[in-house]
């Protein structure tokens, strides 16, 4: 390659890298003024589409055609993000039983036989009564926004090792899919109701409000999970896929870390464990079941990876 080649190659990389700063810059406040007057993305599409515009923002300056890469290379994993979302709604229509009792009397011998861990931490850190109206403590702005991290997390660790390792990013994608696919199987087969549903209907006699979103209602954003609920499904609680994605992304990262610090990664599902009890939003063991989830599909894709020769 001549040197004239050479400057051609390299000179669509350095306009990209000047004008990333304001790109990235228009991109953030484009972001914020949605989440202000729309709200928080959380379902594929906006997800999808406020991906790729991450994406074009910080490779602003290419051909236009190369961000087409984006579409071609993520469209599949959309799909199948889109039929987990609107499938999982049919989990009790197609089996017809809804579990109600099991995790309830599973959770009480965790304690003991006593109070749920739920009804402890409601009775600790939201008041006796607890009720929806019960003014948000400062944890509580804290535990939303790691609940929220779901929505996130996942995604966004895709959306980096797309840009920086496409090997890496094809290895995260195919655990994680595997993740919800596995959920929504368990979804249609076990469909099982979470703590504030079935206090709701009676099966438990403590009174165990749907708190999530609480610590973000004094910001405008305590709304999200509403939405989240129109499209999917009250009873798919088993597993936890918020608890095992949070362990996916932990034992993910201490497994390609080689830092000590590693470890802490853990701290991750075990903050959303106690955000999700606390909020009634599933049982302690819908997230031991999403955590054994999570170590279940590390293994078995990266036995999978191996037998096909696959570098990881």
């Amino acid at each position: 390659m001549t040197t004239e080649e050479s400057t051609d190659a390299t000179e669509p990389r350095s306009r990209a890298v000047r004008w990333r700063p304001l790109a990235i810059a228009v991109y953030a406040v484009a972001l914020v003024a949605w989440i202000v007057v729309v709200g928080v993305p959380t379902d594929p599409f906006q997800m999808f589409a406020w991906m790729w515009l991450a994406v074009i923002a910080w490779r602003w300056g290419v051909p236009a055609r190369a961000h087409l890469d984006f579409v071609k290379d993520w469209w599949p994993a959309f799909a199948v993000l889109v039929v987990y979302l609107y499938s999982r709604g049919l989990s009790d229509e197609l089996i017809g039983t809804v579990h109600w009792t099991m995790p309830i009397h599973v959770d009480r011998w965790l304690t003991g036989g006593n109070d749920l861990p739920t009804a402890y931490l409601q009775d600790a850190l939201c008041g006796d009564p607890c009720v929806r109206a019960t003014p948000p403590r400062w944890y509580d702005v804290l535990l939303t926004t790691v609940y929220y991290t779901h929505f996130v997390v996942a995604l966004t660790l895709a959306l980096v090792l797309w840009v920086r390792n496409r090997v890496d990013w094809a290895a995260w994608l195919s655990r994680y899919l595997v993740m919800n696919v596995a959920g929504l199987i368990v979804y249609v087969l076990y469909p099982m109701a979470p703590p504030w549903l079935a206090s709701k209907e009676g099966y438990i006699a403590e009174s165990l409000p749907r708190l999530t979103g609480r610590g973000w209602s004094d910001l405008g954003l305590g709304g999200f999970h509403v939405i989240l609920a129109k499209v999917g499904n009250p009873v798919a609680a088993m597993p936890s896929l918020h608890g095992g994605i949070a362990m996916l992304v932990a034992l993910w990262t201490i497994r390609r870390l080689t830092s000590p610090w590693r470890w802490t990664a853990l701290l991750y599902p075990l903050v959303m464990a106690f955000a999700l009890v606390y909020y009634a939003e599933h049982y302690v063991i819908d997230i031991i079941a999403g955590w054994a989830l999570a170590g279940l599909v590390m293994f078995v894709v990266g036995w999978w990876e191996r037998r096909r020769g696959v570098p990881i």
